[in-house]
């Protein structure tokens, strides 16, 4: 990746490493590529979260676009699946989120779309960030050949909303579920989505102010949702992050129903129902080893990547594969979305939860779980330091000592962040207590090294 695109695009703290200037300069630079690889004017969407940041950056990635001469379409705030969806829907050249999905408020990110909803080619990537890099100005455009911003198109969100309704045929009747909107973008669609069905559907963190999307709630925050769902005996909660792409759930018992048993729900519903291209799921490295354990017992292939659900809907469109996705809740269905999309997996499960006749618990119980523990350690935020951590020879000799004591019980995960300055370490062992202490060890030597 280059020194502006991670993972996951453009991440940073507002007013530090990403300013209105910055995403200026972004907004100019999509459009002139874009416009190199159409002939033309490009047309671009822009969607965004709640965070109080994202009116700026809209406003600055707008006058950036429209002063090379692209036209934008501002769709509001609106999840990052949804946008993906609609700038196929409406056939626009690029779509952009506005969003740091799971960060605190004080984060935002600028993410880009291609016109058939993936993200954007490494190649057409580097040429972006080689534009916006770049000292030498792009061509501003004048008088009629100014870019013009399409007005009136929030209310597309209804149109991605029907097309979210129509990927299941039955209306939920009898079901009641909790829904944590995390204070971010599924409180501009959620509400309406449920509403189309005859689910009970209550909702909790959905009224943003700019600085509460994800404070204490969502995917990344289940303690309140999980207590709420025991004592008010709702048969499933349903949490989201900031931006809608990833969901958890709590089954009725209080239990996380997190990604990898979402994946085998539905990867097994599918199976049987004869949908499961090449009898597979595609997960990643960090897939915990009950989902392994689950699909050799019912003949399944799982296929594992690097983290990422970049990674994940690579590997899913070369072969073909219909459903992937990773632990933290990102879970990509291929027969109706181009990216992970939070309310898509969960309208999924509750199908699959209403036709069963089962509970939540039940239904989750057929992948287990080993005990897990991530630590994050954190670095100084210097170029190349993550790097020089991983090509360490004292880490590298560390791990295979503890991946040796664990046996064939357990296995260690060390790796970078693809968007934060921090070194993962996550361990898998019979035991929390094993898997608690193998993580300490390891991250205490992380902090110590020195280069």
């Amino acid at each position: 990746m280059g020194k502006l695109f991670g993972t996951d695009g453009i991440r940073g703290i507002v007013g530090e490493n990403l300013t209105a200037e910055l995403a200026y300069r972004v907004g100019q630079a999509v459009a002139v590529t874009l416009a190199e690889e159409k002939g033309r004017p490009p047309l671009i969407t822009i969607g965004m979260d709640t965070r109080i940041s994202s009116d700026m950056l809209e406003g600055a990635l707008i006058a950036g676009i429209t002063s090379v001469g692209g036209e934008v379409m501002p769709l509001g705030i609106i999840p990052t699946p949804a946008v993906a969806y609609l700038t196929v829907k409406v056939e626009a050249d690029a779509g952009i989120v506005i969003s740091a999905s799971h960060n605190p408020f004080e984060h935002n990110g600028i993410k880009v779309f291609n016109g058939q909803g993936y993200k954007l080619p490494d190649a057409l990537e580097d040429r972006v960030e080689e534009k916006i890099l770049s000292s030498e100005p792009l061509p501003i455009k004048k008088g009629g050949e100014i870019g013009k911003r399409i007005h009136g198109k929030k209310n597309l969100k209804y149109e991605y909303i029907q097309h979210l309704a129509g990927t299941v045929q039955d209306d939920l009747g009898g079901l009641r579920v909790l829904i944590d909107c995390a204070n971010g973008a599924a409180a501009a669609t959620a509400p309406d989505l449920f509403a189309d069905f005859a689910i009970e559907a209550d909702f909790i963190h959905r009224k943003p102010n700019g600085v509460n999307i994800n404070l204490k709630c969502g995917s990344t925050h289940l303690n309140s949702l999980a207590a709420m769902v025991t004592a008010g005996e709702y048969d499933l909660g349903i949490a989201f992050d900031g931006d809608a792409d990833r969901c958890l759930m709590i089954d009725e018992k209080g239990n996380v129903v997190d990604g990898d048993k979402t994946m085998a729900v539905c990867g097994l519903y599918m199976r049987d129902q004869g949908l499961l291209t090449g009898r597979a799921i595609v997960g990643t490295v960090m897939s915990n080893l009950g989902l392994h354990e689950f699909c050799n017992k019912n003949n399944i292939r799982l296929i594992c990547t690097p983290v990422g659900d970049r990674n994940v809907l690579e590997k899913m469109l070369e072969f073909g594969y219909r459903i992937g996705g990773e632990q933290s809740g990102h879970t990509i269905f291929t027969d109706y979305a181009t990216t992970g999309d939070g309310q898509l997996t969960a309208l999924q499960f509750l199908q699959i939860l209403k036709r069963s006749g089962k509970t939540a618990s039940e239904l989750a119980s057929i992948c287990p779980s080993y005990p897990q523990t991530l630590v994050n350690v954190e670095l100084a935020n210097q170029p190349g330091l993550k790097e020089a951590v991983m090509g360490s020879q004292a880490l590298a000799e560390a791990i295979r000592r503890e991946e040796e004591a664990l046996g064939g019980d357990g296995r260690v995960l060390v790796r970078p962040s693809g968007t934060e300055p921090l070194i993962r370490v996550m361990v898998e062992a019979k035991t929390a207590q094993q898997a608690d202490d193998c993580a300490a060890r390891l991250a205490d030597l992380v902090k110590t090294l020195k280069f």
